[in-house]
């Protein structure tokens, strides 16, 4: 992945961030996002889109690839990095940016520092890396999906670990205090400390092994288990302190598995203690011990945790009395996405109102205006008495209008409306592409005819 460098982030202008928001966004359902898209999403001409486009390629913050059907441009990892620091630079969350502290297999671990100058932690999740490449069996990131793009996952990575920790540091447990959060980067508090794999002399193993363990039973009362609960992820204070990192894994307890993962973190803190301290003990938690008191897998929706086991968890921690108050709940949220969505319809209609205002022109006519059956002649009134005429009619925001023509109303609007569709189809139709380049299909046949034109002589052909 290479160290990330952020020197190149104080001289883009406002224009290239439009351009990789443009492609990002166009990443949602394209795999690689053509140039005349990137163009319409940005709103900026083709041309100036282009030209920016090709300088953030040379900084590698986009990837030109050619693709089997069409050719297009793909966000970098440091592009995606590039346009979460933009934004947490402008929230004051970070202000300047120091050196690389850990490299985990789905994570890069910077120091930053805010507008007071305070150090923070910054981690970049990663998703996809070689070493890394299981997502499906280890986590449930995908969920329905056939595929999705690493950046993505490593964004549902961060918002999951920021959500777990807010969570838990709310609740007064030993982890770093979450900040903010933007993409696939999250700010937390940096733990003056390293983590328990250095430690080699402890003033008191006994309370740190208890310490450890009324962790991983803390965490199985609140309803939810680490997950990878080892020495890497457990950091050490100057004071002997422990601290939990690392939770984007955390699973729970009602999940299918949870006695496996339990049992697993128990199991690694106990082989560690037994290798690195020669200290084995034989007291140690079982998944039985569990007695819950809080239900954090329900808040943050975690892993292995269906709606019906919500609602039951719920039910028998007193937060749902009845069925009847379940339900009226669920009319109440019923209600309100009624609302909401009448709201949303409210605004697209008063949108369509804008639309057809700017289409549509006020027509000035004579206010005293009559025309003859017979001889189709129009009699106008006094030059004076001019007004403007053009009005709403009813809700729909229909046209009322008074013109001096003879033709009728509804052969001109039908008129009006093909004249635009005709010229909004020969907009589309119409193919803008880039000096020096062409597109996918272009390219197979020029190659398909020069291999023809190579082959001439070996059968004779002239």
């Amino acid at each position: 992945m290479g160290k990330l460098n952020v020197t190149i982030l104080r001289y883009l202008t406002r224009d290239d961030f439009r351009v990789l928001t443009a492609i990002e966004m166009g990443m949602k359902n394209h795999e690689l996002v053509p140039a005349s898209l990137a163009a319409q999403i940005a709103n900026l001409r083709y041309g100036g889109v282009h030209k920016f486009m090709k300088e953030l390629c040379k900084h590698r913050l986009l990837s030109y690839e050619r693709g089997k059907h069409y050719d297009g441009y793909r966000l970098t990892n440091a592009g995606y990095d590039y346009l979460a620091l933009k934004v947490l630079a402008q929230r004051g969350t970070v202000s300047s940016f120091g050196n690389q502290i850990g490299v985990g297999k789905e994570s890069n671990i910077y120091i930053v520092a805010d507008e007071e100058g305070n150090p923070v932690c910054l981690k970049l999740h990663r998703l996809g890396r070689t070493c890394f490449r299981n997502i499906k069996d280890k986590r449930d990131y995908h969920q329905h999906r056939k595929s999705a793009s690493w950046l993505y996952l490593s964004r549902i990575s961060a918002t999951r670990e920021f959500a777990y920790m807010k969570a838990l540091y709310d609740r007064g447990f030993p982890i770093p205090k979450p900040i903010d959060l933007n993409r696939h980067c999250v700010v937390m508090e940096l733990v003056e400390g390293g983590p328990l794999c250095g430690v080699y002399e402890v003033d008191d193993i006994e309370w740190l092994y208890d310490e450890l363990m009324n962790l991983i039973v803390k965490l199985g009362n609140h309803g939810v288990i680490h997950g990878d609960f080892n020495e890497f992820n457990i950091m050490i204070t100057s004071s002997g302190k422990p601290i939990l990192i690392d939770f984007p894994q955390m699973v729970s307890t009602e999940h299918a598995d949870a006695k496996i993962y339990f049992e697993r973190d128990v199991n690694c803190v106990r082989d560690f203690f037994k290798r690195r301290f020669a200290y084995e003990s034989e007291l140690y938690p079982t998944f039985e011990d569990i007695l819950r008191e809080d239900c954090i897998d329900v808040e943050i929706k975690a892993s292995g945790l269906t709606k019906q086991m919500e609602k039951d968890l719920l039910r028998e921690m007193g937060m749902i009395e009845s069925e009847a108050e379940e339900a009226e709940e669920e009319s109440e949220e019923n209600v309100e996405e009624q609302k909401e969505s009448m709201d949303e319809s409210e605004i697209n209609y008063l949108q369509q109102q804008v639309e057809d205002c700017v289409r549509n022109e006020y027509i000035y006519t004579p206010k005293d205006v009559s025309v003859d059956a017979e001889t189709n002649e129009a009699t106008f009134g006094s030059e004076d008495d001019q007004v403007q005429t053009g009005e709403f009619s009813d809700s729909k925001s229909m046209y009322s209008t008074t013109t001096v023509s003879t033709i009728a109303p509804e052969v001109i609007k039908k008129k009006v409306k093909s004249a635009l569709q005709k010229r909004e189809k020969r907009e589309q139709s119409r193919r803008i592409l880039v000096k020096g380049e062409a597109n996918a299909v272009t390219r197979v046949r020029r190659e398909n005819k020069d291999t023809i034109k190579q082959s001439t002589g070996i059968w004779g052909w002239e």
